[in-house]
């Protein structure tokens, strides 16, 4: 399934399908906005797009590069990784490998690009903050996780990203960036092994993932504890307490619409109860087939939209739903996902009910694999950028074998430490 190259500045790994005429690459790093320093929020989402943004070799961009080939490029930064992907037409792959990984790896930053990105990234901080959908997440993860760097936006604030200067990125991208893992995960037609050859001999180094002049990751919570599993390990780092769950929404006007998100924390990426969480999400998803849509919507018509997903991070997870909903069926709607979760942590879902949540999460997970741009990210996070071994069918197989009893102790997480945050925010 993989190949890694010791000799190369990125292990090379991935999958590939000769019916393919495109190959996606996917750079995946270890590192996300939970690495930005104190009083530097925003830095790596900055770096991102400088990254993708600054002239290489000293012609266009990489961004311009690759669309100039007929290609799409984009970059994501999350909480603890980020991704520059370029998807292009096989004969364009050896060009394009070698200018990704020049682009990330030794890239030429200059003050006129950073104000460049500095103000599409105001934009887009902007255009977040005056959608409730999006500050209702950020207000979740920083009620999940309080005080901590994976509470933080990643996008940084206005402030922040205002103060930032060039050598702050610099600096980040060479004491920081370059020292972590990193992979480029190759899907579609190209073999890893024959991108790994085209990349052999390149003039890119960085410094190895070893490095001792790298900071290391700031701690992260522990994942929640379960019933089935008590341990130290698994003990809260703040007083969730102080966070209870409770229906919020007095006081708003009943004209208006807001979206509530709720929740707990959830499994890390190397926790096998993931899989639990994951199935419970499409239990209580947005399929007419989920026990949270027949009552939230079917039976009592609170809620036009909402989704439910369990994302893993390194350490920990998130678990959550998120719902719009007009103001006067605020309370009541926050009161039916309690009482559902409340029901399934009781007596576990339904035999019938978690067959079909069950097929609804393994159909995610392939028809996720039959898209080569989010199967690279898949794959550079299943494969802790090619640290450890996983395919398809083991994703399949993890999902298949879930139980009632499992999703219950999930349920069970879920509701013992349920937080719930509103935006805009009731008066």
């Amino acid at each position: 399934m993989s190949t890694m190259i010791s000799d190369l500045p990125v292990a090379v790994i991935g999958e590939s399908d000769g019916r393919w005429r495109t190959t996606t690459l996917c750079l995946a790093v270890d590192f996300g906005s939970r690495d930005d320093p104190p009083g530097r929020g925003g830095v790596a989402h900055l770096l991102e797009h400088l990254l993708m943004s600054a002239p290489v070799d000293g012609g266009h961009s990489l961004s311009e590069r690759v669309e100039r080939l007929g290609g799409q490029a984009n970059a994501t930064t999350g909480l603890d990784r980020m991704f520059f992907q370029a998807q292009v037409l096989g004969d364009h792959v050896p060009e394009v490998a070698r200018l990704l990984t020049r682009a990330v790896l030794d890239p030429r930053l200059d003050h006129a690009v950073v104000e460049t990105e500095r103000q599409a990234v105001l934009q887009e901080l902007a255009a977040a903050a005056a959608d409730p959908s999006d500050t209702v997440q950020d207000a979740y993860l920083a009620a999940c996780f309080p005080g901590h760097p994976l509470g933080r936006p990643v996008g940084g604030s206005d402030e922040a990203v205002r103060a930032l200067e060039l050598t702050d990125v610099l600096g980040v991208h060479r004491e920081v960036f370059l020292g972590r893992r990193m992979a480029l995960v190759c899907t579609g037609g190209t073999a890893p092994g024959k991108v790994a050859e085209h990349l052999a001999g390149t003039a890119v180094t960085r410094v190895p993932a070893s490095a001792p002049s790298a900071p290391p990751a700031p701690p992260a919570p522990p994942a929640p504890s379960a019933p089935s599993a008590p341990s130290a390990a698994t003990e809260p780092v703040a007083d969730l307490a102080a966070l209870p769950w409770a229906p919020q929404g007095a006081g708003a006007d009943p004209d208006g619409f807001s979206w509530l998100a709720t929740g707990s924390r959830a499994p890390s990426t190397g926790d096998p109860r993931r899989h639990a969480f994951t199935v419970l999400a499409h239990l209580l998803g947005p399929s007419p087939a989920s026990l949270l849509y027949r009552r939230l919507r079917g039976q009592e018509g609170l809620v036009y939209a909402f989704y439910t997903w369990s994302r893993s991070y390194t350490e920990t997870g998130a678990w959550r739903i998120m719902a719009g909903v007009e103001n006067r069926n605020l309370r009541r709607a926050q009161e039916v996902v309690r009482e559902v979760l409340l029901e399934v942590a009781g007596r576990g879902p339904d035999p019938e009910d978690l067959a079909v949540a069950r097929r609804q999460a393994v159909t995610d997970l392939v028809t996720t694999a039959e898209r080569p741009w989010d199967h690279a990210m898949t794959l550079s996070q299943e494969t802790g950028l090619g640290t450890r071994s996983w395919s398809l069918e083991d994703g399949i197989r993890a999902l298949e074998r879930v139980t009632v009893e499992e999703v219950r102790l999930a349920a069970v997480a879920v509701t013992e430490r349920q937080l719930t945050v509103v935006r805009p925010e009731p008066a």
